[in-house]
């Protein structure tokens, strides 16, 4: 039998095979995430382990495999390992978590850690995963026309990841849940190992995986070709990194946002990939290797000035649409038209590069394996260098300027090395190196800069224009961060990543007071205080005011936002980050809690919205869980829920999962105009009781003067003010809840709920839900019945 006839068949293996391997991805990077934390650095570790993995099976295959062995015979053994090794991470992850949580530490030390708590999860099935295309090319014939199939495979391989990014993002996980999505990329690992195990057996080895010649045939090869491809893969990731977290901040930074841009940059890359490895066989494939990577200086320009000067200024109303989904659909054209030239031009770049290579009596799978590694280091080091130094040191503008650069110097590398052309002069030769530098200069300096009101208002930057003056842009490595002040109010407003986080309009000072004054007089006399968030710091300075307190522990994952951002608030914020009793621990707040010995009196919560990819793990059952852990006998937990974009069925999530884990919850409302706006639950492992005689008796104390003016400036004029915010409690909800969808590590519902209601103001008609189960909190109060009653007054 003629082995070439089943190559389309193998397409559609490696059409399989990627699908399985990004849904892979996308369920062990939340995985991963919820035991080693969301930061920068951790998520640096994960992608570097994850690709390192990869990058270790491609040079180990050739190596370690003899060729005599059937080429789709070890391509079935490595899906096979890749899929049960899948189903071992699911299982053994919470004894991970468990040994993480047990030893990991703060500083080089955690970081240490984290890198080997990653590095035994993820490196044994990515280096399965590195050594599929290696072990597939010993089937081809060691040619150009061999090699373009290559190209085939590789661009199949990544149409299966567009596959795997949208039914994992879209369906997978927002209808199950991480093992559901883990057993069926299993399944279609153990399909495509059948199939390639039948084809083995029909067909006898090509000749082109007998023995093949030595490794020297490979290493004599044009080490320009490999230094390009290496740059290739870094400014492809890196840009992935930049026009992600841009992105982010035009269509709303929700789950179904990542994995659009990721589906949108994966499918550029396999149509490239496609196409590449058809050009290889008609025109010089050095050359249009070259000319890709010039090309790519001009698609990365135009992906910069389309995120930069285009998409701000669409005249564009998120909220008008009638659903979220015919949103997505233009956010998806609106993404192609950015990402998708530059990604088609990375895609073509490996398969012509393999082509520049390729000589016949070459092994194969050495020249895959060599390749593949030089383009997975690059992308390494591309996205941890983007991503950890070049954004926060020099941001997204100059970084872009950086890839322009990078393109240049891999095009004028190919360029001046190619073998001289008799046919051409040495002036000829000359002028394609010349223009290139000229043209990227030029290119470089018409980068246009990074609009403020893009990062200060994201999708809705274009209705902001000329109404707010920016006080500070700065671009963090883990978030974008903007300082404003409104012409119309002169309110000074905080934001994060396109959005506000805090300001010091009214209805946000009252929010920030509540939680922290809730849980402050609820407890006797509290000491110990953990602040989830720093915000513009108005919620841990509450807490200052009270005279017991003498240890405020603040965690925020982005170091800008207490070094920079405070220093707008400090006047609203009691110069909270200054404060000799202040900690600020700049880590996820999770992994915090995950790995602290320490107990709280007060533990408050105000993290990011919950649609905000990550920012489902701060509101599960078994964070919550955690939280419980850290209380001290007596103390109080507070969570900040969002009535306003978000729907009924995320609010709904929220609360059952936190009453789940607090059953004598509570729920205290921070209205607007009588109308729904936010929600403070609180909590106590035990019964809550509010001893009113004692309170007064605090208040009567000049050391709390302090605590009565941080009060009265937000409008509370007395405790019957702040108390009558009561909105509710658990015991009378429990049968309207009864079917809400309790958000767990294993499956993150709640940031697929509250992702659909990304541009939903429906908070009115959330609240007025919630407002119909409210019962009289007489039992709440111990008080006379003078107290009770105008508390009754109050909440009406």
């Amino acid at each position: 039998m003629n082995p070439r006839r089943y190559l389309p068949a193998l397409f559609l293996l490696f059409v399989g095979s990627g699908c399985a391997a990004l849904i892979y991805e996308i369920v062990w990077f939340q995985l991963l995430q919820l035991v080693i934390g969301s930061s920068s650095i951790s998520l640096g570790i994960l992608l570097g382990t994850f690709m390192g993995g990869m990058c270790l099976g491609s040079l180990l295959l050739p190596r370690l495999i003899p060729a005599r062995e059937h080429p789709l015979r070890v391509y079935a053994a490595l899906e096979l390992g890749i899929g049960i090794l899948a189903v071992v991470i699911l299982v053994g992850m919470p004894l991970v978590g468990g040994i993480y949580t047990a030893w990991a530490g703060e500083g080089i030390t955690g970081i240490v850690f984290r890198a080997v708590v990653a590095g035994i999860c993820l490196l044994p099935p990515t280096i399965l995963m590195g050594a599929t295309l290696p072990a597939i090319a010993r089937w081809v014939e060691s040619s150009r026309r061999g090699v373009s199939w290559l190209g085939f495979f590789y661009g199949g391989n990544i149409i299966g990841a567009v596959l795997g990014s949208v039914s994992a993002g879209f369906y997978l996980l927002r209808v199950h849940d991480q093992a559901y999505a883990t057993y069926v990329a299993a399944l279609l690992n153990v399909v495509v190992a059948g199939i390639a195990w039948l084809i083995a057996a029909a067909s006898p080895a090509p000749v082109a995986a007998a023995e093949a010649s030595s490794d020297d045939v490979v290493a004599t090869g044009p080490r320009a070709v490999y230094i390009a491809i290496g740059i290739s893969g870094a400014s492809a990731l890196a840009a992935e990194v930049v026009w992600t977290r841009l992105l982010s901040l035009t269509f709303g930074a929700s789950t179904y946002t990542f994995s659009m841009i990721l589906a949108v940059f994966l499918a550029g890359l396999g149509i490239g990939s496609s196409f590449g490895a058809w050009l290889a066989r008609v025109v010089s494939p050095r050359r249009a290797f070259a000319w890709c990577q010039l090309l790519l200086m001009v698609a990365i320009a135009w992906g910069a000035a389309v995120i930069f000067v285009a998409l701000p200024n669409w005249p564009i109303n998120p909220s008008m649409a009638p659903s979220s989904w015919f949103t997505l659909q233009l956010d998806l054209v609106r993404c192609a038209l950015a990402v998708l030239p530059a990604a088609c031009l990375w895609g073509a770049s490996f398969p012509l590069a393999l082509a520049a290579l390729v000589e016949p009596g070459q092994d194969a799978s050495r020249l895959v394996g060599r390749l593949y590694a030089a383009n997975t280091v690059g992308a390494i080091l591309g996205a941890l260098v983007c991503s950890l130094i070049l954004i926060p040191v020099v941001g997204t503008r100059d970084a872009q300027r950086v890839l322009i650069a990078l393109s240049a110097i891999a095009g004028v590398l190919l360029l001046v090395s190619q073998p001289r052309d008799a046919t051409r002069t040495v002036s000829q030769g000359v002028m394609g190196p010349v223009v290139a530098v000229l043209s990227a200069l030029l290119l470089i300096a018409a980068m246009p800069a990074l609009p403020g009101v893009l990062v200060a208002h994201g999708r809705w930057a274009v209705s902001w224009i000329g109404r707010t003056d920016m006080l500070y842009i700065g671009e963090g490595m883990n978030s974008s961060i903007a300082v404003t002040k409104v012409h119309s109010s002169g309110a000074t407003q905080f934001h994060v990543s396109g959005k506000v986080e805090a300001s010091s309009l009214p209805e946000d000072m009252r929010l920030q007071r509540m939680l922290a004054h809730l849980p402050a007089l609820v407890h006797p006399n509290p000491k110990s205080v953990l602040v989830v968030g720093f915000g513009a710091g108005v919620t841990a300075g509450s807490f200052l005011t009270y005279p017991g307190v003498d240890r405020l522990v603040i965690c925020e994952i982005e170091p800008l936002i207490p070094q920079v951002v405070s220093t707008w608030f400090v006047k609203e914020n009691n110069n909270v980050k200054n404060d000799p009793r202040t900690t600020i621990y700049y880590d996820d707040a999770r992994s915090f809690v995950l790995t602290s010995d320490e107990k709280f009196d007060i533990i408050t919560s105000d993290p990011i919205n919950p649609w905000v990819k990550g920012a489902a793990s701060l509101y599960t059952r078994e964070y919550f869980e955690s939280v419980k852990q850290h209380l001290k006998p007596g103390g109080v937990v507070t969570q900040w829920v969002p009535l306003y974009e978000s729907t009924l069925d995320a609010v709904k999530s929220e609360l059952a999962t936190f009453f789940d884990v607090f059953p004598n919850g509570t729920v205290w409302a921070n209205n607007v105009d009588g109308h729904g706006y936010d929600l403070v639950l609180l909590a106590q492992v035990e019964p809550t009781r509010i001893d009113v005689s004692s309170l007064q008796q605090r208040f009567a104390n000049p050391a709390y003067q302090s605590v009565a003016t941080s009060l009265t400036t937000v409008g509370f004029m007395s405790p019957i003010a702040l108390f009558g915010t009561y909105a509710g409690q658990a015991s009378d909800m429990s049968v309207w809840l009864r079917d809400a969808a309790v958000n767990t590590d294993r499956n993150l519902r709640l940031q697929y709920l509250a992702g659909v209601g990304l541009n939903q103001y429906t908070q009115a008609s959330i609240y007025e839900e919630i407002a119909r189960f409210r019962k009289s909190p007489d039992a709440l109060f111990v008080a006379d019945e003078e107290f009770k009653r105008q508390l009754r007054d109050a909440i009406r």
